[in-house]
């Protein structure tokens, strides 16, 4: 008997060859997806804490700029409507990742039980005006803009026997805070309490300023 004829394993060979190349690049891969989601997974765990410190910087502005706001508020209106008990207190609440805040303002009855609401519900406009103007000058310093506040016949809306005083608590206000506010008026009481105030007249469509005392006043002041 002849020896017996062994099969051709060339192509079998190759096959395995090939086999061993997939099974070494799946290797490949699988090293490189786990390294891949231990990245991902420091990465997560990274921004996680990121996001909390975020939450706590923004927490810590939040209220600081919440007592900010009550604390110049009620300052303010206690000093203009000196006749009035009034305070503000803010509200702070978290909904889905958001804070909002709703300013009260409360005015003490004199049996000591205080009355809150929002001004512009409950209290006119001569106390929302004043709160306007004195969030407007807090966003000013908050975000570090230009100390500059332009103001045209804003107090137009407070009652004449507040005015004044108005006028003057603005006039405090800049100084304290190295604050300009530029205001048109027609109000004597207003033009009385400020530093320096300007007459202007029109004349060929050309507007002319005239430097004016509150003893030179007789007419509408700028």
């Amino acid at each position: 008997m002849g020896l017996p004829v062994l099969p051709d394993l060339t192509l079998a060979q190759a096959r395995v060859n090939r086999a061993v190349a997939l099974r070494d690049a799946l290797d490949g891969q699988i090293a490189e997806t786990e390294a891949e989601l231990r990245r991902l997974e420091d990465e997560e765990t990274l921004l996680d804490l990121v996001a909390n410190l975020i939450r706590k910087l923004i927490d810590g502005e939040v209220t600081d700029g919440v007592k900010a706001v009550e604390k110049l508020q009620t300052e303010g209106l206690q000093t203009v409507f000196h006749d009035q008990d009034l305070s503000v207190r803010a509200e702070v609440e978290e909904s889905r990742g958001k804070v909002s805040v709703t300013l009260l303002t409360g005015r003490k009855r004199e049996d000591g039980v205080v009355v809150e609401g929002v001004a512009d519900q409950s209290f006119g406009g001569s106390v929302l005006t004043m709160q306007s103007i004195l969030m407007r000058i807090t966003v000013i310093f908050r975000r570090d803009l230009r100390p500059l506040l332009l103001l045209d016949e804003t107090l137009v809306a407070v009652a004449n026997k507040y005015v004044d005083r108005a006028a003057r608590f603005l006039s405090t206000l800049c100084k304290r805070l190295d604050l300009d506010v530029l205001l048109i008026t027609h109000d004597e009481a207003i033009v009385s309490a400020a530093n320096r105030a300007y007459f202007v007249t029109y004349a060929k469509d050309k507007a002319k300023f005239t430097q004016i005392s509150a003893a030179d006043l007789k007419g509408g002041g700028t």
